[in-house]
């Protein structure tokens, strides 16, 4: 596998604020996914590319920020390569219920970077039920 960039989320103090912003800038369309397990969760469909998300940014949690995610064949081999290189990792492999697997790391140098397993390719042992 090359690992490509495989989506992009946004985490906004003003969801409906940044919907219009990029809405007009860019011309994309908005899915508001009411069973998100992450609500409110907007599907950001560019038309072509890849495709993101948006949801709210928790209030204490810092200003709005964009990430972005890297495909992987196996979440939890990849987290533990990434510690293993001087990684800290800041969200463990969990599940995204119906969709796949996420896990966000903060590289050697400090940047945030989000590594995602597609629900095609479930790892052993990660129970299916676990949702976040």
């Amino acid at each position: 596998m090359t690992n490509p960039f495989v989506y992009v989320e946004l985490k906004t103090a003003d969801l409906g604020r940044a919907k219009d912003f990029y809405g007009s800038l860019f011309g994309w369309q908005f899915d508001d996914v009411a069973e998100s397990p992450r609500e409110p969760y907007t599907m950001i469909r560019p038309g072509a590319g890849t495709g993101g998300g948006m949801l709210l940014q928790p209030g204490s949690a810092g200003p709005s920020q964009w990430i972005a995610y890297v495909g992987v064949d196996d979440i939890r081999a990849a987290t533990e390569k990434a510690r293993a290189l001087g990684a800290d990792v800041v969200t463990e492999p969990t599940e995204m219920k119906h969709a796949g697997w996420l896990a966000v790391i903060r590289d050697p140098a400090g940047a945030i970077l989000g590594l995602w397993q597609d629900n095609a390719a479930q790892p052993d042992d990660l129970p299916i039920e676990a949702g976040v």
